[in-house]
């Protein structure tokens, strides 16, 4: 017995029976790899469709024909079922075998095509695009997106029938991949109706695998999108191993530059343990925001400097809460790191919330130097500083930290991103670099010593459970 359909199938279904009922012209759905989409989309819809609009003409393609060839037969297979034919009263053609080209007893016509395959002499009144980009390589190849937009434009585009629709199935490989090059560099592939570059009204069905703000099926944020079958610890182990760039990619729906414009994923260096607090000096920064829920982000970070200059990312926090929420979470972070010196922007943000942070210092012994840094540069200029000593190599990133990828995907879209709290945050470390006192060289009978497990474990789960404190030498 197969199982019910989850969530989000449900949801798919819903948006594919408007597609059929002609209220979704246009139905754009990016989903992450192995959750059913191509199941539902491109197998059992065009039977069903076909069923339902028995004289109708259907061209799908896929990055290969071996693909569509692959989603061809197995909707051939189902409309030539026993099972279909007692539902709708009719199936396949016998006189059409092959799995790419197939008619119904009635008249429907079902053509499989690969991505850049000749549709000359077809006509379709759907057309489903599963899936165009083969791998990685294909993504990040230039002629080949140029090919794809080639093809889609003045082969696949021009063989649809008047008032026809079009499904767009896929994960995002890139940032300038079909779907890029259809809704321009500007859209933030929010779900709902979008308009495209053209002025196409789309229908975008954006479902990240770990729900985050404004989820679409109203998954509360880091909710596995199909629980039963991928949980949580999957989707973790799987974060880890597909690295940043394709865990925000595939998984996440948000593809960021290879190299970045200002930040290049060149100068990006990592560490999987750090040295021993006492050969350590910490920092902070935090980059406020006042509304709860809002566009912007509160964000804390913290730092940490070693006795060759070398600066670690240790820790970050990033939230759209009350500002108590996020003052209690600064002043947990000020306990446990013990930092030198904390740096803040300057201005009417820091005025107005300002007394809150001091009374709660107070009220809770939690000390540390607030340093208000003013902010009448440009976001570029006042980046500049951690820019070159990221390209120096001098900067290292937890290798195995849950806001990562989050992380270098602000970094790499600056300074054009939607968010860039987390640059602004950085920046800060970057503008009280001149100010760091270097930690302590190790002595020789140090070398290898590093921060104990438990604090390593605890750092990188980045969990709100309370850590034990740390003690400073």
């Amino acid at each position: 017995m197969e199982p019910a359909p989850a969530p989000h199938h449900r949801f798919v279904i819903e948006k594919l029976q408007q597609v059929a009922e002609g209220k979704v012209m246009r139905l754009a759905l990016f989903l992450p790899p192995g959750h059913a989409k191509s199941t539902y989309a491109s197998i059992l819809f065009p039977a069903w469709y076909l069923g339902n609009n028995s004289d109708r003409r259907i061209i799908a393609a896929s990055h290969t024909g071996d693909l569509a060839d692959y989603f061809g037969r197995r909707a051939r297979t189902i409309v030539s079922s026993a099972e279909y034919g007692a539902v709708f009263g009719f199936g396949v053609d016998d006189r059409t075998k092959a799995a790419a080209q197939w008619s119904t007893a009635q008249g429907g016509e079902y053509f499989a095509i690969g991505v850049g395959g000749g549709v000359t002499g077809r006509r379709a009144d759907l057309g489903i695009i599963d899936d165009p980009i083969k791998g990685r390589e294909d993504a990040d190849s230039e002629v080949v997106r140029n090919k794809t937009w080639e093809w889609y434009k003045s082969d696949f585009r021009t063989r649809l029938k008047p008032k026809s629709a079009i499904i767009l199935i896929q994960t995002r490989w890139h940032e300038d991949d079909l779907a890029g090059r259809i809704f321009g560099e500007d859209h933030l592939f929010e779900s709902g109706w979008v308009e495209a570059g053209d002025g196409e009204e789309w229908f975008v069905v954006n479902l990240p695998a770990i729900a985050e703000k404004n989820d679409l099926l109203g998954r509360p944020v880091g909710e596995p999108l199909w629980p039963d079958y991928y949980t949580r610890e999957i989707l973790e182990q799987e974060r880890l191993s597909q690295g940043p760039r394709n865990w925000n990619a595939l998984y996440q729906q948000r593809p960021s530059p290879e190299q970045g414009h200002f930040f290049k994923k060149e100068w990006f260096s990592y560490f999987d343990t750090l040295p021993a607090a006492e050969h350590l000096h910490f920092y902070g920064a935090s980059d406020y925001a006042v509304t709860r829920h809002g566009g912007d982000y509160t964000v804390h970070l913290v730092a940490a400097v070693d006795g060759e200059s070398n600066v670690y990312i240790v820790d970050l926090w990033r939230g759209q809460t009350e500002t108590d929420d996020w003052i209690e979470r600064f002043l947990w972070l000020v306990s446990y790191y013990q930092p030198m010196e904390w740096a803040e922007e300057a201005g009417q943000i820091n005025k107005s919330l300002g007394p809150f942070v001091r009374k709660r210092m107070k009220e809770t012994g939690i000390y540390c130097y607030r340093n208000q840094y003013a902010s009448t540069r440009d976001k570029v200029s006042r980046a500049r500083a951690i820019q070159a000593r990221l390209s120096m190599g001098k900067v290292f990133f937890p290798r195995r930290a849950s806001w990562l990828a989050d992380f270098e995907a602000e970094l790499l879209t600056f300074p054009s991103g939607r968010h860039d709290d987390q640059v602004d945050a950085l920046s800060l470390i970057g503008r009280i670099m001149a100010r760091m006192q270097d930690g302590v060289l190790p002595k020789p009978e140090d070398e290898g010593k590093t921060l104990d497990k438990v604090t390593l474990d605890d750092l990188w789960a980045h969990t709100d459970r309370n850590r034990p404190k740390r003690k400073r030498v």
